[in-house]
């Protein structure tokens, strides 16, 4: 186990834990939007930065990326993180000004307003529903296009998607809510910030409910060799 102190507190971590995580299993609030457990850290939205000093050095990292070392020692919460994050937050506030998730973090960090100018989006271009489609669902559906403020996660040339299977898995770690779906009869509407798609829902041969797309349950048929009818049925159906 390593031995690091965050905001005063000697805690302990498993060797390659991050100085985020090693924080939260010890009920130490860092503030992020762009983690979650499911993908590779990415470092994009910037708000975990803390102060690490080792050796006599100090510089602020991101705490995401950051591994634990030995004699480590982590302040979460100086000054100089606080005037890092509360531009941060003003840059994300000026972005996404309607956006509550946006507007509760901005509230718990004190910061009532931005100064500079707003747009009107939802997305924060934190890469998470692009890495979730790559590297837990496996099929590359969507993508971070376009450079400086033209840049917005799309599919492949705005068209539908060949690739996306409509599991929803982008909408489910989507941190400020951008991407939403919804099932309506047997018809599954995905809502991405620049486009959308619909896909048909499986029908459960014993229930008759609509209960999942139809191309994703064929891309786990396909994925893991399992029988063509091994999802007739819907899991309450079941033996």
């Amino acid at each position: 186990m390593i031995k690091l102190t965050i905001d005063g507190r000697e805690v302990q971590a498993e060797e390659g834990t991050t100085i985020l995580e090693a924080a939260r299993e010890n009920n130490i609030y860092i503030p992020s939007l762009c983690f979650n457990e499911a993908v590779e850290p990415y470092g994009a939205c910037r708000l975990c930065l803390v102060e690490i000093a080792r050796r006599g050095r100090e510089r602020l990292v991101a705490s995401c990326l950051y591994q634990v070392e030995e004699e480590l020692t982590v302040t979460t919460n100086s000054d100089r993180i606080t005037s890092n994050r509360r531009m941060i937050t003003e840059l994300l506030l000026a972005r996404c000004p309607n956006n509550k998730a946006i507007q509760d973090l901005a509230r718990r960090l004190g910061v009532e307003k931005t100064s500079f100018k707003l747009e009107d989006n939802q997305c924060i271009l934190c890469a998470l529903c692009v890495r979730a489609c790559a590297e837990v669902v496996g099929v590359y559906a969507i993508s971070l296009v376009g450079r400086g403020t033209s840049r917005e996660m799309a599919t492949p040339f705005y068209e539908p998607s060949d690739a996306c299977i409509g599991c929803g898995s982008c909408a489910y770690v989507c941190p400020t809510g951008a991407i939403a779906f919804e099932d309506v009869g047997n018809t599954r509407h995905i809502h991405w910030p620049s486009n959308g798609m619909e896909f048909k829902l499986k029908k459960c041969k014993t229930c008759g409910r609509y209960w999942a797309p139809q191309k994703q349950l064929d891309y786990i048929i396909k994925k893991v060799s399992l029988a063509s009818d091994a999802f007739d049925n819907c899991p309450d159906c079941r033996d």
